[in-house]
């Protein structure tokens, strides 16, 4: 009996399932190298830092992939929480809690963060002031970064971790030899409901995670026209 068939023993539609949803994880992980390059891009030419972009490894492990693009996630977080110090470290409490106040108009925050990278920088223009104040007011993508850095780290120990993020010219049976290994029936069909939990969640949290950071890239191209 094939292996395949030992998985899935009443219904031979669902074989290709695994497939389907390892293809969904390609695709969806491929659009946020991309948009994470795009704000890494942002915050290279605006804030002075140096985050090396990013590239999916075809050749590689679901694993590997989601330890790259968590890496430089992380990254961003970092610079941050370094733009917040810098801040904090810099302004008058009274200012500083201005950055944070809703009620605040965000010309007022523009100009208050470009006064800091003005000191930090020696001159500072309104787009990256603009850019910091979207970074460190966005809560919208601050979330959302934290929420995917957990379910990449999920997807990464999940029972599809191990096998090369494109499966591209592999047959289902050579997939499913490389997934399952030694495990039982019933711990198998476990792991993989435990997989498509984890892709709903992820396809979820990428699609707010890439519209955070549109939001910022459109801001930044209005403020560049």
């Amino acid at each position: 009996m094939a292996l395949s068939d030992l998985l899935y023993p009443d219904n031979p539609k669902r074989k290709k399932e695994l497939i389907q949803l390892h293809q969904e994880l390609f695709d969806c992980m491929s659009t946020n190298f991309h948009a994470t390059n795009v704000l890494v891009g942002v915050l290279n030419e605006h804030l002075g830092c140096t985050i090396t972009p990013i590239e999916m490894r075809e050749s590689s492990t679901v694993k590997e992939n989601c330890e790259i693009i968590i890496q430089v996630m992380s990254e961003i977080q970092l610079q941050v929480q370094k733009i917040d110090s810098d801040m904090k470290e810099k302004l008058e409490p009274v200012l500083y809690q201005k950055l944070y106040d809703i009620k605040e108009p965000e010309l007022e925050k523009i100009a208050i963060a470009q006064r800091v990278f003005s000191i930090i920088f020696g001159e500072a223009t309104s787009t990256a002031a603009m850019v910091a104040i979207k970074l460190l007011g966005s809560s919208h993508l601050t979330l959302s970064v934290s929420q995917l850095i957990c379910l990449l780290s999920q997807i990464g120990a999940s029972v599809l971790g191990g096998v090369s993020i494109t499966i591209i010219g592999l047959g289902l049976e050579m997939i499913l030899h490389a997934i399952l290994g030694a495990m039982e029936r019933s711990q198998l069909l476990t792991a993989v409901k435990s997989y498509e939990k984890h892709l709903a969640e992820f396809k979820t949290a990428s699609e707010k995670y890439q519209h955070a950071i549109h939001e910022v890239i459109s801001l930044v191209r209005q403020q560049v026209q």
